[in-house]
């Protein structure tokens, strides 16, 4: 009996040090990520001071260590434009997701928040947009066709004529970085001309190729006239296997910063984001990803994945 008390009690205390380990190396990684934000921040800045930032989930990093306890990072916040969150009313297993939208609320303080939740039933699309104007959120509703951000609304919420520069003047937004329903890049910007929204998300590739100045330049002016911006998605999290910096050889293990299978996501892997040759294809040098987004003359970036703190550490 005694036995069995002692096996017990060091499975548990195994259990335990597991726990707690995982738990240092991911508030570790959290604070890197911070600094991975802050950096690329500054980088992009310091050539376009207009420059928008905008991180997209992890919301805990808005906070010192990642924990909410210990306050917000300033330094952190400073670094952003506005704070993307997925799934927070609808779309999650945990939605509504009360934690999540307990620090939202002390985040939108000082930042716009942009909500894209995913509706399975679009008679809920109204009520997501209700409830994220409800919290002063910006809301991207995507209809059930539209889970992986191919699709452009028919409507747009809050729908303007003003000029916009900052995204803080924004109304409303466009999620749309999935090309796979245009047959060719001239008919996807042909449809983005042709909308009024104040901000439109889209990846930098159509295809391989990268968007020019010309490109963006037919889609900068809203359909009324009025001026919007255009962000560039850039996934920091996870190393995608289609991306032009991808090489051939390369998988999980090899090189060494390709550090974990993305669940339900074959063609992507989480990264050691810290790593130096990871950061060096990010930003940093005019062959970086986001030298690419600034020469294009995109207004910003939205960073996907900045989460990797929590899931290269933890179950998904």
């Amino acid at each position: 009996m005694f036995v069995r008390k002692r096996a017990t009690f060091l499975v548990l205390s195994v259990l335990f040090f597991v726990s707690c380990g995982k738990e240092k190396k991911s508030t570790e990684a959290a604070v890197k990520m911070q600094e991975f934000v802050i950096n690329i921040s500054s980088y992009a800045k310091n050539k376009n001071s207009n420059f928008c930032i905008i991180p997209q989930n992890g919301v805990e990093i808005a906070f010192t260590k990642a924990d909410t306890s210990n306050g917000l990072n300033q330094a952190y916040l400073n670094a952003i434009d506005a704070y993307g969150v997925e799934g927070l009313f609808y779309g999650n297993e945990d939605s509504p997701d009360e934690y999540v939208l307990a620090m939202l609320q002390k985040i939108k303080k000082t930042e716009v928040l942009l909500v894209s939740d995913y509706l399975e039933d679009n008679s809920l699309i109204e009520s997501a947009i209700v409830k994220n104007q409800n919290q002063g959120f910006l809301c991207f509703p995507r209809s059930k066709d539209d889970y992986n951000y191919n699709l452009i609304p028919d409507s747009v919420i809050h729908e303007n004529s003003n000029n916009i520069t900052q995204i803080s003047e924004a109304k409303n937004y466009l999620y749309l970085i999935s090309s796979n329903n245009f047959n060719s890049k001239e008919e996807m910007l042909s449809a983005i001309a042709h909308t009024n929204f104040d901000a439109v998300i889209i990846d930098l590739f159509f295809n391989d190729e990268a968007l020019t100045q010309q490109d963006l330049s037919s889609i900068r002016e809203k359909a009324n006239g009025g001026k919007r911006l255009l962000i560039s998605y850039m996934d920091i999290g996870s190393a995608e296997k289609y991306r032009y910096y991808w090489k051939k050889g390369w998988s999980l293990g090899n090189p060494s910063w390709l550090k974990k299978k993305y669940k339900d996501y074959p063609d992507e892997i989480w990264v050691k984001y810290w790593d130096t040759d990871w950061q060096n294809i990010i930003y940093g040098n005019e062959n970086s990803y986001l030298d690419k987004v600034l020469n294009a003359g995109f207004d910003g970036v939205y960073l996907d994945n900045i989460e990797a703190y929590y899931f290269l550490y933890h179950k998904q």
